[in-house]
């Protein structure tokens, strides 16, 4: 691949990542790939989040390679939010969130990315690791978030570049990390496949 090739596939319907990325100067072809997200027995919150990303890359590959593609990177990613060792994924329902913004709620908690980089037989993993402060919640504040529909489609019920964002007294680690893909470390990934950012 050239270095002024900004082409790459992207194995994940993320509208946050796929503006990122795009902010970044790359032009992307979505690839679906769909895997299994159940957390194995004894699996930590790292681990587990670095497993998704590292399998989405390879079903991702997959599909390219099934479908006669053009070879070039493909990038994927997972985001899993933890707190006292329990993993949060995205909500199953209102409850499901109440319940995840209830335990944030005053405390801090982890949000942890890993973005996995596939070309060829190539296959590379950062993770990135943010510590995340929400301020009390009262009952009102969580309700009104719930109803306003952000939560849902979004691990631990929340998205700090939305109206959650008022929650949050500080972070401690990579805003755009919590937001889904962290760009430091997609950067260093990407420059190991020959791309030179920005």
């Amino acid at each position: 691949m050239s270095t002024n090739d900004t082409r790459i596939y992207l194995a994940s319907g993320s509208p946050r990542r796929r503006e990122i990325l795009e902010q970044l100067g790359l032009h992307l072809e979505r690839i679906h790939a769909d895997i299994d997200e159940t957390v194995r027995p004894g699996e930590d919150a790292v681990a587990y989040t670095e497993r998704l990303a590292r399998e989405k890359a390879e079903a991702g590959w997959r599909v390219v390679s099934s479908c006669g593609l053009p070879e070039r990177p493909l990038l994927s990613a997972d985001t899993t939010v933890t707190q006292d060792g329990e993993i949060f994924g995205k909500p199953e329902n209102a409850d499901d969130a109440r319940r995840m913004l209830r335990a944030f709620s005053g405390r801090s908690h982890q949000a942890i990315t890993s973005v996995a980089v596939r070309d060829g037989g190539k296959l590379l993993v950062k993770t990135s690791v943010t510590d995340v402060f929400f301020k009390p919640l009262s009952d009102a504040e969580i309700e009104r978030y719930i109803a306003s529909g952000e939560p849902f489609d979004k691990a631990g019920a929340y998205g700090i570049q939305g109206k959650a964002g008022v929650f949050i007294e500080h972070i401690e680690g990579s805003y755009t990390g919590v937001m889904g893909l962290p760009v430091h470390e997609t950067a260093l990934l990407l420059a190991e496949f020959g791309f030179e950012l920005p």
